[in-house]
């Protein structure tokens, strides 16, 4: 996973992508690195930060995202567990990074609306994931979401409901 870069049907060329989203795709490469390897953070940072893209990515998102998901790990497991149709242990470890990822932001970044927190978090999971994880993290994240927002979810729903 490491350096791959793929890209999907409809998604934005690499040239277009925001610092913020280039963040969530390193912070996922990070992620994944560190529970294939069990390399600590310095080691994944100090490797990921040579890699190339790399310098267009907003750092400290970056850094962030990937020492709060390990800081909080068990807990975000946790949450998210109530959700899973199965172990966490046994997801891909793409879709198990991305949800952690996704759960993490959901919990410490009130300021990102959660609709772009779900969709960033699925996007991930088209470019990097399996064929259908990217309706499984919309899923799992969607309930978490109302869960851990609920006035957030609830406001965008009766928006919706009133545009109809």
């Amino acid at each position: 996973m490491a350096g791959q870069s793929r890209t999907t049907p409809g998604a934005r060329p690499a040239s277009v992508r925001s610092p913020r989203r280039r963040a969530r795709e390193f912070a996922l490469q990070a992620l994944y690195q560190w529970q294939l390897s069990g390399n600590d953070e310095a080691a994944i940072e100090a490797h990921l930060g040579d890699s190339e893209g790399f310098d267009k990515a907003d750092r400290e998102f970056f850094a962030g995202l990937l020492r709060g998901v390990l800081a909080q790990r068990q807990t975000l497991q946790e949450q998210l567990q109530a959700f899973l149709d199965r172990p966490f242990g046994e997801l891909s470890p793409v879709e198990a990074c991305i949800l952690l990822a996704g759960a993490f932001e959901l919990n410490n970044h009130p300021q990102t609306p959660y609709g772009v927190i779900i969709n960033e978090s699925v996007e991930l999971a088209k470019g990097f994931g399996g064929t259908d994880g990217h309706k499984y993290v919309n899923g799992v994240l969607d309930k978490l979401a109302a869960r851990l927002r609920p006035a957030e979810v609830e406001a965008k729903r009766a928006a919706r409901n009133r545009a109809r």
